[in-house]
C-alpha cells in the first residue's frame, strides 16, 4: 500500500498552513482536511482559462491576469491557446507555491513560468488589480476556494462589493472576469448581477474525462 508522503509545508499570509503531499505519481495541496488542488483532478482549471478565452473574441494582443498559480493548470491551458504576442501576468501570495512549482513539481510545471509571455508577481492578488485599469482582456480567479473562502480571510475583499468594483475597472471594455468556485454560490451570482455584470453561471467536472464532481464557473462581462 502506498501512503502519503508529506513534501513540504507552507504558511498563507495571514492565513492557514498549506501542506504538499505526494501519494504515488500525484501530488495535492492540502489545507486541514480539505484538498485544495491535486494533479488528480484538473479539468475544471484549465476550463477556467480555455473557456475564459473562447469569450474575450480575438483582441490583436491579449492580456490576462492569473489570480492564484495554483499547480500551474490554468496557466497552462491559457498559454497552448494565446498567441506569442500575448501578455499574462501571474499573481501569487505564497512563495513555496512557486518554489513547489519549480521543484518537487518541475516536471508538471513544464516551464511554465519561464515563457516569455508570462510576468510572475508575488502580491495580493486583491490590492494588484485595485491598482489596474483598463488593463486585462481577461482575469482569472481561482483564489482559496472560491467566493466561500477557506485559505484566508482576507480573500474575501476579492468578491465583495468593492473587489468587483475594482475587477471590473481592471478589464478592458469587452473583457472577461472568470471566477473558480468548489461549488454554487447563489448569493454571489446575484452580488455579480446587482455589480452590473452579465454573468453566465457554468458547471464543469472537476476531471479531464468529465467524471467527478462538478466545479462551477462564473464568466461576467460589462452590460
Amino acid at each position: 500500500m502506498i501512503t502519503r508522503e508529506l513534501i513540504d509545508t507552507a504558511w498563507v499570509p495571514g492565513g492557514e498552513k498549506l501542506e504538499l503531499f505526494k501519494h504515488d505519481q500525484d501530488y495535492m495541496i492540502v489545507l486541514g482536511h480539505n484538498e485544495l488542488m491535486s494533479t488528480r483532478k484538473w479539468g475544471s482549471e484549465e476550463a477556467l482559462a480555455t473557456m475564459a478565452l473562447e469569450r474575450i473574441g480575438n483582441p490583436k494582443r491579449p492580456t490576462m491576469l492569473i489570480g492564484g498559480y495554483g499547480m500551474g493548470f490554468t496557466l497552462r491551458a491559457a498559454l497552448k491557446m494565446l498567441p506569442e504576442n500575448a501578455e499574462v501576468t501571474v499573481v501569487e501570495l505564497v512563495p513555496e507555491i512557486i518554489e513547489w512549482a519549480r521543484g518537487p513539481m518541475a516536471e508538471l510545471a513544464a516551464g511554465c513560468l519561464d515563457d516569455p509571455r508570462v510576468k510572475l508577481v508575488m502580491a495580493d492578488v486583491a490590492t494588484f488589480i485595485e491598482a489596474a485599469q483598463g488593463d486585462y482582456d481577461a482575469i482569472l480567479l481561482d483564489v482559496d476556494n472560491g467566493p466561500d473562502g477557506l485559505v484566508r480571510e482576507d480573500n474575501n475583499v476579492l468578491y465583495s462589493k468593492t473587489g468587483l468594483r475594482a475587477a471590473k475597472r481592471a478589464l478592458t471594455p469587452d473583457g472577461v472576469l472568470a471566477i473558480w468556485s468548489a461549488g454554487p454560490d447563489p448569493a454571489f451570482t446575484r452580488r455579480l448581477e446587482r455589480a452590473d455584470f452579465n454573468v453566465d453561471e457554468v458547471k464543469v467536472a472537476s476531471r479531464s474525462n468529465g467524471k467527478g464532481p462538478k466545479h462551477l464557473i462564473w464568466f461576467a462581462t460589462r452590460k
